[in-house]
């Protein structure tokens, strides 16, 4: 497409899906969820037809010098594709928020106020590389009552284009717009630009992807952003911890999987329990073959013990590795710990290991994060855990939506007053 017309094109995006997202509002559950078993059976069907279109950009993607890891996780393997569509069930399964209504009560006037949760709209969605987020975002969207424009990364661009048709027959076949569910159908990287900057187009945009795309999408957007930039958890040993406890979680939170944005990046122990567990967690680590960057006492501490270890530098506790790369710094306490997160933390997710109740409450009244855990690996930060069903992705922001992002994210709450012919005098 020429670039001249991206801004014509996204704005008839745009007008479709504004026009597509006043039905999906009013949409009975039942519709919404006969779309969703619709596309999932679709995907079922044509399998066959996906891999094809899969076959092309992972030709692609070889033919561009990009890495097996890279590859894979373009791939539309059958356990993917079979995932895709249980993954529509499930979300066809959860409750819907749409049309809730709590907190209503009377008033002295003999009004009753409350509240009712709505769609948001049209949500934006920008993403990178993994073609079953046209899906994830795609049934999310459905669900809570909003049209969606999917704009997936150049890379899986045939795979994006194969599901999202496959979507769009869900909802036309369970009487739904297809318009709900549109992909901008063009690689052309200024698409990106002309859908952000776009507040007739789109209502909200949700980035998925690295540090790049949602620094750029952020700084240039004119609709409001749900994302979050970094991952940088902490996991603190207090010293009332419970060293069994601490072991286990300092161990899952940073080797359970190293890629994942609530995997644990720096470790914080208490001066008075560090001899105790540090030398055990790093025998770990390095059995994991895990690099230890540590401050000068946990240096020493790990390679007494006969390990390798090397000094840390600032920017080390600024630094979201997903890779087996750790920071570990010894505090002196809970206040220390607080102010190291405070200062170097991403309001991602942070957790304390302790025994102590009152250290407890104040780790979570004073540690100012979009998740904060007593006694439970950061790995738990993930809407799937939470009951949410499924998640579009983390929030760090402060307004509207924190922390995983599933069906109730993707909704606002607007008053509504119940009268019997009550005037104001």
């Amino acid at each position: 497409m020429n670039p001249i017309d991206l801004p014509v094109y996204v704005a008839e995006v745009g007008r479709r899906a504004r026009m597509a997202s006043r039905d999906t509002a009013r949409a009975p559950s039942a519709a919404k969820d006969a779309a969703l078993r619709l596309a999932a059976a679709a995907i079922r069907r044509e399998a066959q037809a996906l891999r094809a279109a899969n076959a092309i950009d992972l030709q692609a993607a070889r033919t561009a010098g990009h890495d097996a890891a890279f590859v894979d996780r373009l791939a539309l393997t059958d356990a993917v594709i079979e995932s895709m569509a249980l993954g529509l069930e499930q979300i066809a399964a959860l409750p819907d928020p749409v049309g809730e209504m709590s907190e209503l009560r009377f008033r002295p006037s003999g009004i009753q106020v409350g509240r009712m949760r709505v769609p948001l709209g049209v949500i934006g969605i920008v993403y990178e590389s993994r073609p079953n987020v046209t899906i994830d975002a795609a049934g999310l969207c459905i669900k809570s009552g909003n049209a969606t424009i999917l704009r997936g990364g150049s890379e899986a661009f045939h795979s994006n284009r194969a599901l999202a048709a496959l979507v769009r027959e869900g909802l036309q076949t369970a009487g739904l717009p297809a318009d709900a569910v549109q992909l901008i159908d063009t690689t052309d990287r200024a698409a990106v630009g002309a859908l952000i900057s776009n507040p007739e187009a789109v209502d909200v945009i949700v980035p998925r992807g690295g540090k790049s795309l949602i620094e750029r999408i952020s700084r240039e957007a004119r609709v409001p952003v749900i994302k979050h930039l970094d991952g940088i958890c902490h996991v603190y040993i207090d010293d009332a911890a419970d060293p069994e406890k601490a072991v286990r979680i300092a161990d899952n939170a940073k080797t359970q999987r190293y890629s994942p944005c609530n995997a644990m990046e720096t470790l914080l122990v208490a001066r008075s329990m560090a001899a105790n567990v540090l030398p055990r967690i790093a025998r770990i680590y390095a059995d994991k073959q895990v690099e230890m960057r540590g401050d000068a006492e946990a240096c020493a501490l790990i390679k007494a013990a006969g390990l390798p270890a090397v000094a840390a530098t600032e920017a080390d506790w600024a630094t979201e590795y997903l890779a087996p790369i750790v920071s570990i710094r010894i505090v002196s306490g809970l206040d220390e710990a607080i102010e190291h997160i405070a200062r170097w933390g991403s309001q991602h997710t942070d957790a304390i290991v302790t025994e102590h109740h009152s250290h407890a409450m104040r780790f979570l009244r004073e540690v100012d994060s979009s998740s904060v855990m007593v006694n439970a690996s950061t790995r738990f930060a993930d809407g799937f855990e939470y009951g949410l069903g499924a998640e579009i992705g983390i929030s760090t922001d402060k307004l509207h939506a924190r922390g995983p992002v599933g069906l109730e994210g993707l909704t606002s709450q607007k008053w509504v007053v119940f009268g019997s012919g009550q005037i104001r005098t």
